[in-house]
């Protein structure tokens, strides 16, 4: 079971079905967006007074940043040569934001460090303004991978192409950088599309998960993936 055989349209009740086409980009972006929105609201709220608030929120930034580069080298490495190798030039512009991105990363990091070193509120705020836009530049570039990249995909190849590629992807991830990353997938999806993913474990791995991903889901979001998990 891969990441994105999780997702497809939610209906009114919680079923597990088939997506119409295979998205190498909705699942992981979910998570990204729920990662750094999290992160923003930690860095508002941050306590430069207090020296264990001040590690904690550096540290779930530093997380957050070393997450981000990541999946861009896995974009580059994998998406963007697919993309290229049918339809020539259509990831120039990603591929270039890419490049500020990680300048921008590099820039954060450094701001961090700062903060770290010499505390106060003025760059606690600077940095958490920083983030702020970071991550709103993100969401524009995501929707665009999530549109103009995806009919690049979906028009060059089949879903069994496009998930070869994201197993190469998974094939490339530590299980360390894999348990972060469903560590911010799962309480992102959907019902519907948490419970494909968990249906599609095999059984011996479905406990585990399911009690690692308790603590990350509410009453309501627990009741509903146990319910379907057992009809």
């Amino acid at each position: 079971m891969t990441m994105t055989a999780a997702i497809a349209p939610a209906t009114a009740t919680t079923t597990i079905t088939t997506p119409a086409r295979h998205d190498l980009y909705a699942p992981i972006h979910k998570a990204l967006r729920l990662f750094m929105t999290d992160t923003l609201q930690i860095l508002s709220r941050l306590d430069v007074d207090d020296p264990r608030d001040l590690a904690a929120g550096l540290a779930r930034l530093d997380e957050l940043l070393e997450a981000a580069s990541r999946h861009v080298k896995h974009e580059n490495d994998f998406v963007h040569p697919a993309i290229e190798l049918r339809r020539r030039g259509a990831s120039r512009l990603i591929e270039a934001e890419h490049r500020d991105h990680l300048e921008a990363i590099a820039a954060l990091r450094t701001q961090a460090d700062a903060l770290r070193a010499e505390p106060s509120a003025v760059a606690a705020y600077r940095l958490y303004r920083q983030l702020a836009a970071f991550i709103a530049e993100n969401f524009e570039h995501m929707d665009v991978e999530e549109t103009r990249h995806n009919q690049a995909l979906w028009a060059a190849y089949g879903d069994a192409d496009l998930r070869a590629i994201e197993d190469r992807i998974h094939a490339s991830i530590d299980p360390g950088e894999m348990s972060l990353w469903m560590r911010w997938m799962i309480p992102a999806f959907s019902p519907a599309e948490r419970a494909r993913l968990f249906a599609g474990l095999p059984p011996e791995a479905r406990a585990p998960m399911l009690a690692q991903a308790r603590p990350w889901l509410d009453e309501a979001a627990w009741t509903k993936l146990c319910a379907a998990l057992s009809a």
